[in-house]
């Protein structure tokens, strides 16, 4: 009998040469299993390893379908690299005018040469006294004033989320994650044998309940969520429901690592970290912030985890520059990064209220001042179709299955990010996606309704 490794080679032969086209539906496994003479467990395990390896994709209650383009790292979609398509609607690195200005005049004091020798110096994950007390200014609320001895840094966000999760999950043990969620969690719990468990979502975010109920079947070490300006979904946790998640978490005893990358966008929104500060590491960076090319990464944690952290970030080599971590310190003094932020709180409003022009009437999802949105397409149209006929046209998106922890199991929706075109091309681009929904959905752009989360 066929390894079923062969089998799924034959497959994805047959997708590289274009004989089986991105949204074609695969037969049942039954189907499959009697058309190649083969075991039913057979065949499932055929249909693991095409989804495993980026290959299909399982919509629920329609079936396996030939996923667009080409999956990297191993089946994973990572969204690490710009897509190679002309109009970039899959990451969200925004800049705004004038940025570079406003940078720069703060730059010219560390480029003398004293200041430079300094900047220059190795500095390990709790960064120099400086740096603490400026990062620990910028994630204080009204609420909370964080302590300059909680903060630790890393090379950039990734590795900050990496060391925590290093550091709370051991190999082989269960991390709780929204079912969808950010794709490189997905690949840093790969790499480190971290075992994800997908949590139910509704309109609101994370349901708690969801967090009890994995915990009972069998334990979880840690949650990894993003309750505000979530990705991809761009919703935040309600205030009632925020406190829900914590009285869950203290009766687990769980500790929680809070991803705060988009966080800046809707400063009046109280972290989780506020609520569970003794068992909340908040983790955040300047990519987002400033610049894609200022990686700079940091995490608030509690006195009970910090060394177990600090340890995970300098065995996996995930440290800071120097110079990189002295840059943001003049910046966040002299007031170039509120300036920034305050700019691109502006352009990301600007952006969703284009985009809620362009596609009025399909259902999106998100909020007014996110960068990306959620977009459900029309019944009849599967992502993947709607993802490789976007492509042809010049413009990546990105479907539901790169965020889905359970390959096999996605909605038919894409999430398009609004950051990196002028506001001329995103509009045109938008306007060509709306044309691509009407045609493949069997509607007008304007034939169905615009819900607001």
């Amino acid at each position: 009998m066929d390894d079923y490794r062969l089998i799924a080679d034959r497959i994805a032969a047959d997708i590289a040469d274009g004989r089986l086209r991105p949204g074609h539906q695969l037969p049942t496994q039954r189907a499959f299993a009697r058309s190649r003479g083969i075991a039913a467990s057979t065949a499932g395990r055929v249909y693991q390893e095409l989804a495993r390896r980026g290959l299909t994709v399982g919509e629920v209650g329609r079936g396996t379908f030939v996923r667009a383009g080409r999956a990297a790292d191993g089946g994973r979609v990572a969204l690490a690299e710009p897509a190679a398509s002309p109009v970039d609607l899959e990451l969200s690195y925004p800049t705004v005018p004038g940025q570079a200005e406003l940078l720069a005049g703060g730059l010219t004091p560390l480029l003398r040469p004293d200041a430079l020798g300094d900047a220059l110096r190795p500095v390990g994950v709790a960064g120099t006294g400086s740096a603490r007390r400026a990062f620990a200014g910028l994630v204080s609320t009204g609420s909370r004033e964080v302590g300059a001895e909680e903060l630790l840094f890393a090379g950039n966000g990734r590795q900050a989320i990496a060391g925590a999760l290093s550091a709370l999950v051991p190999p082989g043990q269960r991390l709780g994650v929204e079912e969808l969620t950010y794709p490189v969690v997905r690949a840093v719990a790969e790499r480190l044998g971290i075992v994800l468990v997908p949590l139910a979502v509704d309109e609101h975010g994370l349901l708690p309940d969801a967090v009890a109920a994995a915990h009972r079947t069998a334990p979880l070490r840690a949650l990894y969520v993003q309750p505000r300006l979530h990705n991809p979904l761009g919703v935040s946790l309600p205030q009632e429901r925020a406190v829900a998640l914590v009285e869950v978490l203290r009766r687990l005893d769980l500790p929680v690592v809070e991803d705060a990358v988009w966080s800046f966008l809707r400063p009046e929104l109280a972290p989780l970290a506020v609520l569970a500060p003794e068992r909340t590491v908040l983790v955040d960076s300047l990519s987002k912030r400033l610049a894609p090319g200022l990686t700079t990464g940091f995490a608030v944690v509690p006195a009970a985890l910090r060394e177990a952290v600090a340890g995970s970030l300098r065995s996996g080599g995930w440290t800071t520059s120097g110079f990189a971590l002295e840059a943001a310190v003049r910046w966040i003094g002299d007031g170039t990064l509120a300036s920034v932020e305050a700019a691109k709180r502006a352009d990301a409003a600007a952006r969703q209220l284009l985009a809620r022009e362009v596609l009025a009437g399909q259902r999106l999802r998100s909020d007014p001042r996110s960068y990306y949105l959620w977009w459900e397409l029309p019944s009849g149209l599967r992502a993947e179709v709607f993802v490789a006929e976007a492509a042809r046209a010049g413009i990546s998106v990105t479907p539901a299955a790169g965020f889905a922890v359970d390959p096999r199991r996605s909605p038919s929706a894409v999430r398009v990010g609004l950051a990196s075109p002028p506001l001329p091309v995103l509009a045109r681009a938008l306007e060509t996606l709306a044309r691509i929904a009407g045609a493949g959905g069997g509607a007008s752009p304007g034939g169905r309704r615009t819900d607001d989360s």
